[in-house]
């Protein structure tokens, strides 16, 4: 009981992290936090969890110097979104951007700053991974029955509301239920079923048949094996799992491609489901039974060499096999990448393609980034204001389409914040990263924490720059608070072997901050969180009576003005 009553203490400084875990959840059926009345509640909720994390919790205390520059940054690129305030065309747009930036920064201070050990990173990773695969589990059984309302012709909307945002809200969780059912330190059947959820949420993905979800994954694949530790244990978690892929892949695409079609789509869905899960739960008990087995028989070293050899080039081979596949099926790389450019730049068109991810890379992104550019040209310093491009697109742009964003988050950054904001976010990202690759290089748990918490993130960039996935509230924080828990295991510096400097438990702590006591600096903090409380709740309580108003007009317009 005692030993019990110890490890609970060891976890309580992390409960404000995991209780904003369950904000994220909560923001799954709601459009993945996309609509302002859904986030900006959260938003207080989450900055309540780090205004009380840094009034009661022990300080933050010595932190590495890459973390500090990450908080400073991203503090300084809030700053200066509010800032554009002043010379955007649309205020209250630049207001919500500018919200938005200050969101991320509340969750990456608040996974941050507070050093957390390797397995209570673990737990809090793991908790997140396993949400994500119960809410795909709901999401392939709920499922209506002729598609209608969760399909856009053949693809799957839900719960985000937009195919390309749900295969991002999937494929964010994939890779670190990939990391921790790889590693020898979570218990047997914790690994079973973090081998399932990885198959669960793969396959979901597939019904979103979003073209750049597949590119980027198919980067994070690369990114995973040449930076992540352990890419052996990782190479024999990933074939039964990509094996599953393989065989339930086709139905589910098929399925998909069928959903449009109202005479075909409800017996095409409703086979969709059964066998996911039947892989799923496969994948899963031969992880956890090897894993058993590794537990109660560890293998000598002398084995493990031999099988990290063999393994190691068995991977090698199928590498070199599924490079020649490609080619081979691909065709001539120079004039397929030709293709992909000339249908990228002329924008949608005809196809007889049976699938949407081979079906080119036609879309207007191309004029979108086009009048992005021109934005970022005449405005260079400063941008055009945070979130505003709608207005400018419609009068520079040569599509049907009328988007609100960029559709790319380095293209958003340079056309709406300038130089100043790229320099500033930039900066934020390359000091996070820096601080998440040392706390990688740390042995054991660890290290593997901080490598699936920085692949949730880094999926997260790289899809984002070809898509509007910064505005989504339900991916962006969860990604930038990954990122942060990354970061949370970092030395404060490494000796000449590369070992940790010990760190005395004073000056991990750093000094405690009791509200009897640590009034003086309390009192800032908390003026700075009522100042940031009133700028993310003016507007939500705004759109609240707006949302009011539209609905009593047609009942009681004199009441409708009165809102």
């Amino acid at each position: 009981m005692a030993r019990r009553l110890h490890q609970l203490s060891r976890f309580a400084p992390a409960l404000p992290a995991a209780l904003a875990l369950v904000v994220f959840v909560v923001w799954i059926p709601h459009h993945a936090g996309q609509d302002l009345g859904t986030w900006a509640p959260g938003g207080l909720v989450l900055l309540a969890l780090l205004l009380l994390s840094a009034l009661v919790l022990p300080g933050p205390g010595r932190r590495p110097r890459g973390v500090w520059i990450a908080v400073g940054a991203l503090a300084g690129y809030a700053a200066w979104s509010f800032l554009s305030i002043s010379w955007a065309d649309d205020k209250g747009d630049a207001w919500d951007g500018a919200n938005r930036t200050l969101l991320y920064l509340v969750v990456f201070a608040l996974f941050a700053l507070w050093r957390r050990s390797g397995g209570v990173g673990a737990v809090l990773l793991g908790l997140w991974t396993l949400a994500l695969g119960i809410a795909a589990v709901v999401e392939l059984l709920t499922i209506a029955p002729d598609g209608h309302g969760t399909f856009a012709a053949d693809r799957l909307l839900e719960p985000a509301g937009y195919a390309n945002a749900g295969a991002a809200l999937w494929l964010m969780a994939l890779w670190p239920a990939l990391v921790l059912a790889s590693r020898r330190e979570v218990p047997w059947w914790a690994r079973g079923l973090f081998a399932g959820t990885a198959v669960v949420l793969a396959d979901i993905s597939l019904l979103n048949q979003s073209r750049g979800g597949v590119i980027a994954s198919a980067i994070c694949v690369l990114i995973l094996f040449l930076l992540v530790p352990g890419r052996v244990r990782l190479l024999v978690v990933c074939m039964p799992v990509v094996a599953a892929i393989a065989l339930t892949g086709k139905a589910l695409l098929d399925g998909a491609n069928r959903a449009g079609d109202p005479a075909t789509a409800a017996n095409a869905l409703a086979g969709v489901a059964p066998p996911v899960l039947v892989a799923a739960a496969v994948v899963g008990w031969l992880a956890a039974l090897v894993a058993l087995l590794e537990h109660v028989r560890p293998p000598s070293a002398a084995l493990a060499r031999r099988a990290h050899r063999i393994t190691g080039a068995a991977g090698l081979a199928c590498a070199v096999a599924g490079l020649v596949a490609a080619l081979v099926l691909l065709g001539n790389p120079v004039a397929r990448a030709g293709d992909a450019w000339r249908s990228f730049k002329h924008g949608y068109g005809s196809t007889s393609t049976s699938s949407r991810l081979v079906s080119g890379l036609g879309s207007n992104r191309y004029d979108f980034y086009r009048v992005s550019l021109e934005l970022f040209t005449a405005h260079p310093l400063t941008g055009v204001g945070a979130d505003n491009f709608q207005q400018d697109y419609a009068a520079r742009g040569k599509s049907h389409e009328t988007p609100h964003y960029p559709h790319s988050l380095e293209l958003r950054t340079l056309a709406q914040t300038g130089v100043v904001g790229a320099v500033l976010l930039l900066g934020a990202i390359g000091a996070a990263l820096g601080a998440a690759w040392r706390t990688m290089r740390r042995a054991g748990l660890a290290g593997a924490v901080a490598g699936g918490a920085a692949m949730a993130f880094l999926y997260w960039l790289v899809h984002g720059s070809a898509d509007w996935l910064w505005e989504y509230a339900g991916l962006g924080a969860p990604a930038w608070a990954l990122l942060g828990l990354a970061c949370a295991g970092a030395p404060l510096r490494e000796a000449p072997a590369g070992r940790e400097v010990p760190v005395t438990r004073s000056q991990a702590a750093g000094p405690h901050l009791p509200l009897a006591h640590g009034w003086l600096r309390g009192v800032p903090v908390a003026l700075l969180a009522v100042v940031a409380a009133l700028s993310l709740g003016a507007p939500w309580l705004a759109q609240r009576e707006y949302t009011a108003a539209g609905h009593a007009w047609t009942t009681d317009p004199a009441r409708a003005f009165r809102l």
